[in-house]
């Protein structure tokens, strides 16, 4: 069974309905039976725009990075890729196919 690993790009500023986009997007993915997700916060990074955004001592407070990261069987994860766009239209949003070698939760079935 086919395993795909959903990537999402924001910025830790981003909201989502009165939440931090990450927190609403990882709230939704365990509501959706996810297998498992993760927020990466980023120390520095850019976009479409070609702006900088880093973590040094005399930028405190910038709008850094962040990346949010699910890995599921390949039927989960696309049936929620419409809601995901609805909820960020313009944010990079990536699949890749993964090989699971290891994981609860991911015996074939």
């Amino acid at each position: 069974m086919r395993t795909l690993l959903l990537r999402i790009y924001l910025n830790e500023n981003d909201k989502y309905e009165g939440k931090t986009a990450h927190h609403a997007v990882i709230e939704f993915l365990k509501d959706q039976g996810i297998a498992g997700a993760t927020v990466h916060h980023c120390t520095e990074g850019y976009g479409i725009h070609h702006h900088i955004h880093t973590a040094s001592v005399l930028r405190l407070g910038t709008d850094l990075p962040v990346i949010v990261q699910a890995v599921d069987f390949e039927r989960k994860i696309r049936k929620i890729i419409p809601e995901l766009k609805e909820m960020l239209p313009t944010e990079l949003i990536i699949v890749q196919e993964v090989e699971v070698v290891s994981g609860e939760g991911f015996k074939e079935e």
